[in-house]
């Protein structure tokens, strides 16, 4: 049974649900677009919550109905019926109950956004350069399978097929809520093409996932910004080559540096660079606030060493081990072709967990 506390919080969720509704239907409000736009989106953030408290109070009602009718009853058909109702009802009421305490978490205000990835190689050497190279390709693989769309921002290789840094956007409503758990140490355990005898190689590729920040999440004075313009080097072109089209944005008072060198257009490498920049400032801001909240939070990537590792890919045993949540599926072909969504649900549900234990369910 909820308590009073969370019967408060529901039914002022309702109430505020019922105001919203009114104003949608007011005139004055639907002649302006952006305040109906807003009205709109908060009813619906709130729809589901109202939907389960309702029937929650009907399944409650019921309840109280069936118990009532076997005090009452004294046909004996009749009561057993009861009886099984009831069992089935207060089955669907822990049910609700549940969800009703999941939807009543405070959300995460980044979960609707899109998200920036960074993947950089860690220690392993070539090795780590190929495997942060499959992740690059996990990851679009895993946005392609949701029809979300992919660009990436900035890239260093170094060799045939090998990546030290790449740095690409992911367009697709929700992806931070799904891709947030990624960042960390990935660590790969494989036998490499030039091992000759046989030996299984460690290796491991650091992944950061920051939320796409827009320039009304992230206030970025012009007077903080140091703007370098530089010739593009590496695999641009010829064409590339002979303007100054790179980009380096300095944020002087935090010392991030952004460079994008990837498109032919200067203006399109500053506002590629500015989106990196705001990204990471509004992730250093989160941070920030969750640090204050748990002084013993780890940093998002760590090191880069093997010892850090969230996940490790082991080759040799076809088989992806999430330590987090000491999950293990095999398959790994599937896993690099972006079939990640159910690591992903079991990282969700953890964090529910947690959110649920913090909340006092």
């Amino acid at each position: 049974m909820l308590d009073k506390v969370v019967l408060d919080k529901l039914a002022t969720v309702e109430q505020r649900s019922e105001e919203l509704e009114l104003q949608m239907a007011d005139p004055e409000v639907a002649g302006e677009y952006s305040r109906l736009e807003g009205v709109i989106k908060e009813h619906s953030s709130l729809r589901h919550i109202v939907a389960l408290f309702r029937e929650y109070r009907g399944t409650i009602d019921e309840l109280e109905d069936a118990r009532t009718l076997i005090r009452e009853e004294s046909d004996r058909q009749m009561a057993a019926l009861a009886r099984e109702e009831i069992e089935e009802l207060e089955g669907r009421q822990g049910e609700i109950e549940h969800d009703l305490r999941v939807a009543l978490i405070p959300k995460d205000p980044n979960d609707q956004k899109g998200v920036i990835v960074e993947v950089r190689a860690g220690t392993g050497g070539e090795e780590a350069g190929l495997f942060a190279a499959e992740m690059y390709r996990m990851y679009t693989r895993f946005a392609q399978r949701h029809s979300w769309g992919v660009e990436v921002i900035s890239s260093t290789e170094t060799g045939l097929g090998s990546i030290r840094e790449i740095i690409f956007q992911i367009d697709g409503n929700g992806a931070y809520s799904r891709l947030k758990h990624e960042s960390g140490t990935h660590r790969v355990q494989r036998v490499p093409v030039t091992e000759s005898s046989g030996r299984i190689h460690t290796s491991a590729t650091t992944v950061a996932v920051l939320p796409e920040a827009e320039e009304i999440d992230v206030q970025i004075d012009p007077d903080d910004l140091e703007i370098d313009v530089f010739l593009a080097g590496g695999h641009g072109g010829q064409s590339v080559q002979k303007n100054s089209t790179a980009i380096r944005i300095t944020h002087k008072p935090s010392g991030m540096v952004v460079q994008c060198q990837d498109e032919r257009s200067q203006l399109k490498n500053k506002e590629k660079a500015m989106a990196v920049l705001r990204s990471r400032l509004l992730a250093q801001e989160v941070e920030r606030q969750q640090a204050e909240i748990s002084q013993d939070r780890k940093s998002q990537v760590g090191t880069g060493d093997r010892s850090g590792r969230v996940r490790t890919y082991n080759f040799p045993q076809d088989r992806v081990t999430d330590h987090r949540v000491g999950y293990t599926r095999h398959n790994l072909e599937a896993v690099l072709d972006g079939e990640i969504d159910d690591i992903l649900h079991r990282l969700v549900e953890a964090e529910q967990a947690r959110n649920l234990e913090n909340f006092g369910a």
